[in-house]
């Protein structure tokens, strides 16, 4: 199903973009839809480079897998920025990878910004800004089970 199939069977209204995660799309999005992934977060150093404006409070999006699949939609609900070294172990835990830890989360976070920030020719450190998001699920692709 398509984005724009997935928006229209919902009945949501307004504006919606659509995405995939970053390296591990199909993974991320299956946390999303069995609600253990309820955050994410990105390299505040991007939106500046693309002239993109940062994601606010209400926004929807379509999440897509790696064949750009529709899977579901989220409502943003909290958006801020912060160092990288100060996103805490809650957030970690809210973005639903590995076994959730901070430790975890900085391992895998720090190899992936690294990479997104080489493409803009920016480089990592601890002080390095990211932008957290919450959200929430609000319509899965999932016969009979949508919500």
């Amino acid at each position: 199903m398509t984005a724009e199939e997935l928006w229209k069977s919902s009945g949501l209204e307004g504006t919606y973009e659509a995405w995939a995660f970053g390296e591990a799309p199909d993974k991320l999005a299956d946390l999303v839809v069995r609600g253990i992934k309820t955050a994410t977060c990105s390299a505040y150093d991007l939106y500046a480079a693309e002239n993109e404006p940062l994601p606010e409070a209400g926004d929807y999006s379509v999440i897509l897998n790696s064949k750009e699949e529709a899977v579901c939609i989220i409502r943003t609900l909290k958006v801020y920025v912060t160092e990288f070294d100060a996103v805490t172990k809650e957030h970690a835990f809210k973005e639903g990878e590995g076994d959730r830890s901070l430790k975890y989360w900085r391992e895998v976070h720090e190899k992936f910004l690294i990479n997104e920030l080489r493409s803009v020719n920016k480089t990592f450190s601890a002080k390095t800004k990211v932008v957290c998001e919450e959200f929430e699920t609000v319509y899965k692709n999932i016969p009979d089970q949508r919500k």
